[in-house]
């Protein structure tokens, strides 16, 4: 007997030590990234590129549809194949025509989607083959096609003729019709037919009124220049701002109700696959200020504040036009993939961030939405395209438009 009261005894003490262990375990337990919506603008679905490097068509179009909802066009989905299938004919032309001097790869810029939309026009999703369906594929996967057209397009551009037949032309038209789908010349919606022009005019959108702007110290400031990346193939001028405006242009536009086109580095450690980027402040010096979070934070490597960053909100690095510069200069900042901005939010620590639509389909926490804090955005933005009522108008004034 005398044993089992020493057995229940301590069972009776056991239970609220177990209790507080596990309370004070769960008050440790990290909070991570908590985000709180300042603002949203109208968005169509997310869409999904799948295995293909087609992001400046995504969003571009995501873009221009959001540009339509503002416009009160209503929700359209509008067809990306038809896009790239013209914007790869012209390139194939390009590309041969400097003798493989101009690339020849599934990259491109907004500027592709507004010159395919100027002079080809647009199609809705429904008037051509779903993405993979012409040869039997679940989703899109340009690896095959890019292969074919790129070993034709290299072989007449770096080949020895002296003169060169139009029938490669067609051979390359030929070869998208086949992964992607003929483009069509008419169809027919609610009982009305279009052409591909005749239907972008009946969305009463104007490609003039879209600006690309950028940040950069080799160019002079207020003046368009040539943006030098590979992938921008057809020579489209970006205007140039100093960063300070550039970032008010970003504000601006949402405040107004206009999303932006954001090609950006997603390259960087910051990037997270979670939904979210953010620049770390992994250089601060450390300071007096012990027992407070910002000491913790301070107290750790670069390489420790990386790794923190990408598990709760973090200082964030002060992002200077000098800094912007030396990272283009040094390849560190790449023009890696463009995106849909449409809004901004806030963590839990009081960092601002912009929301953003991307196009790898539902992936990540947030369902194919991320979080892009505004360092980020100001150290890694590569371009945007943005109406031009989106831009203050001080600022339209520098630039002449």
């Amino acid at each position: 007997m005398k044993k089992l009261f020493v057995i229940l005894l301590a069972a009776l003490v056991a239970v609220p030590v177990s209790a507080g262990t596990r309370k004070k375990k769960e008050e440790k337990k990290e909070e991570g990234y908590v985000f709180t919506t300042v603002k949203s603008l109208p968005i169509t679905s997310v869409k999904d590129q799948a295995q293909s490097g087609t992001c400046w068509c995504f969003s571009g179009l995501a873009f221009l549809e959001s540009e339509l909802l503002r416009m009160g066009k209503g929700e359209q989905d509008l067809c990306e194949m038809f896009v790239v299938h013209k914007t790869m004919e012209d390139r194939a032309q390009q590309a041969v025509r400097t003798h493989g001097d101009v690339s020849f790869s599934q990259g491109g810029s907004f500027y592709d989607v507004l010159y395919c939309w100027e002079n080809y026009g647009i199609v809705p999703q429904g008037a051509m083959p779903e993405p993979g369906k012409p040869y039997g594929a679940e989703s899109i996967n340009h690896n095959e096609v890019d292969a074919i057209a790129s070993g034709i397009v290299n072989a007449i551009a770096k080949g020895k003729q002296n003169k060169l037949s139009p029938v490669w032309r067609s051979t390359i038209t030929d070869v998208y019709d086949k992964y992607l789908g003929k483009c069509p010349e008419k169809f027919i919606i609610e009982g009305v037919e279009y052409t591909p022009k005749s239907y972008a005019e009946s969305l009463g959108l104007n490609v003039n009124d879209y600006v690309s702007l950028t940040s950069y110290t080799h160019h002079p400031f207020y003046k368009p220049f040539v943006l030098e990346i590979q992938d921008n193939w057809r020579w489209a001028q970006s205007y140039n701002l100093p960063l300070d405006e550039f970032m008010q242009v970003f504000d601006y536009a949402i405040d107004e109700g206009y999303t932006i086109a954001w090609g950006s580095d997603v390259s960087e450690a910051g990037f997270s696959r979670n939904g979210f980027a953010v620049l770390p402040d992994t250089k601060a010096k450390t300071q007096d200020l012990n027992g407070s979070d910002m000491a913790h934070w301070l107290g750790l490597t670069p390489d420790q504040r990386q790794t923190e960053a990408l598990n709760k909100p973090t200082p964030q690095m002060a992002v200077t036009q000098e800094m912007r510069q030396l990272a283009y200069d040094n390849w560190e900042t790449t023009d890696d993939h463009g995106m849909l901005i449409y809004g901004k939010a806030k963590d839990q620590i009081g960092n601002q961030y912009y929301l953003v639509k991307n196009s790898w389909g539902k992936f990540g926490k947030y369902e194919g939405i991320w979080y892009a804090s505004k360092e980020f955005v100001a150290y890694k933005t590569m371009n945007i395209l943005v109406h031009k009522n989106g831009i203050p108008e001080e600022i339209r004034r520098k630039l002449g438009i």
